[in-house]
């Protein structure tokens, strides 16, 4: 309700004549106001060009709210009030943050809020020393706050038409954005996990995958996006040097968490854009301000699949047990996901006839990562699909099993049946 909340009031915000230069529809405000919440990034129009000072900064506030969490955030209010936090709230927390416990949530909190914040104003320093000289002091410390909110929320937000195609080699802009996004993408409880440990081996389980799967997928997929839109000449293709390098780099470790693009997505080739939905599907990594079935999600479901075919009973990585509870979670993460991913792409494909389903496709799937890639179907969706769309983000940004348990009446069963056989595959 408190997500709800946050984007109703995003909305009314958006469509207050102060907050935009251009006409702005209840609907246009309330699809960008629910990207902004949950931190996806696509939008219905320019951010640049429709809003205020005060509509972009009413932007910044849903993204920094969404990203941090609408729990975490409430929290962080009550205890400045110097108020304590009720046990219910300690609960709702652990489940928001997916700790095993309520001890330590409220520190946890605090911890995050103060990290986050020392990250980001870090990260403005340096866009400033790049974007100062070129716009001015005040546009450019500006520009920088904006970017670098949506950077480490994995928001994907920007106030150029363009999104950052206009630096698309500079190595200043790549960096630091890519490693917000990349920071925030990788989860809350491992980065609290690298600060407390320090050392490889004192990492938990969960830290030391979400570690060495984000460097794996990442590699690849830099690797693959070179090879694919090498001789595309409206992408790598029109680029020289280290230009097509840093393209190839930036939007290949973008398209599972932030959103930006630094190249045309509208000239992508197919087998780009194929990819780019697998990654956008799968997400970043989990209490993170990413999206997707997350990629430990994906992880345990291609080792339990593998010790299957092995022969294997249990699913090991790195020489620990996963437990069955947990190979259930991740495979009815992935089940529901794709159940209301196909439905969500009947009824866009339904009510957009003349697109074609690549398209659609690209644009549900980076709704449900809460990425904001898009290869410019966005504008052009009509009522009922920006609707659908919103649902998608909503879906994406809190969850598949959160939504799934909200709505089911869980029992538990205290009769054993006999077994059965069912022949599948």
């Amino acid at each position: 309700m408190l997500f709800l909340f946050l984007i109703f009031m995003g909305t009314c915000l958006l469509k207050l004549p102060v907050a935009h230069e251009k006409a702005l529809s209840w609907v246009d405000a309330f699809f960008i106001a629910t990207s902004a919440a949950t931190v996806t990034g696509l939008a219905t129009v320019d951010p640049g060009t429709t809003f205020t000072l005060f509509g972009e900064i009413v932007i910044l506030f849903l993204i920094q709210v969404g990203g941090l969490g609408v729990m975490s955030f409430a929290s962080l209010v009550v205890i400045m009030m110097g108020r304590k936090i009720s046990i219910k709230q300690r609960v709702l927390m652990q489940e928001a943050l997916n700790q095993p416990s309520i001890g330590g949530v409220i520190r946890l909190v605090r911890n995050l809020f103060l990290f986050s914040i020392s990250i980001q104003a870090i990260a403005v320093f340096f866009l400033s020393l790049r974007w100062v000289p070129d716009m001015g002091f005040l546009k450019g410390v500006y520009y920088s706050i904006f970017h670098v909110i949506s950077a480490y929320n994995n928001a994907g937000f920007a106030l150029w038409p363009d999104g950052l195609m206009g630096y698309v080699g500079d190595p200043m802009v790549n960096m630091v954005i890519s490693l917000l996004f990349i920071t925030g993408g990788i989860g809350f409880t491992v980065l609290v996990d690298l600060w407390v440990s320090r050392q490889w081996k004192k990492l938990s389980l969960h830290s030391k995958v979400m570690i060495m799967s984000t460097l794996v997928i990442n590699i690849l997929a830099i690797l693959l996006f070179y090879l694919f839109e090498f001789n595309n000449p409206k992408t790598l293709g029109m680029l020289t040097g280290t230009d097509k390098l840093w393209a190839a780099y930036f939007q290949g470790v973008s398209p599972r968490t932030a959103g930006f693009n630094s190249i045309d997505m509208t000239a992508i080739n197919p087998d780009t854009s194929l990819l780019m939905v697998l990654l956008m599907f799968v997400g970043a990594g989990s209490t993170s301000t990413g999206g997707g079935i997350k990629l430990t999600t994906f992880v345990v479901i291609l080792f339990t699949v593998s010790a299957f075919l092995k022969g294997k009973e249990d699913t090991v990585i790195m020489r620990r047990t996963i437990r069955n509870a947990v190979v259930y979670r991740a495979l009815a993460i992935t089940t529901i996901s794709i159940l209301f991913i196909f439905v969500a792409l009947f009824l866009v494909t339904y009510v957009q006839k003349d697109t074609s389903f690549m398209l659609i496709l690209f644009e549900v799937i980076s709704a449900f990562g809460t990425v904001g890639l898009s290869m410019g179907l966005t504008p052009d969706l009509t009522l009922i699909g920006k609707i659908v769309i919103c649902t998608v983000m909503v879906f994406g940004k809190l969850g598949p099993l959160t939504l799934a348990f909200s709505l089911a009446k869980q029992t538990k069963e205290n009769i054993r049946y006999p077994d059965g056989e069912v022949f599948t595959g």
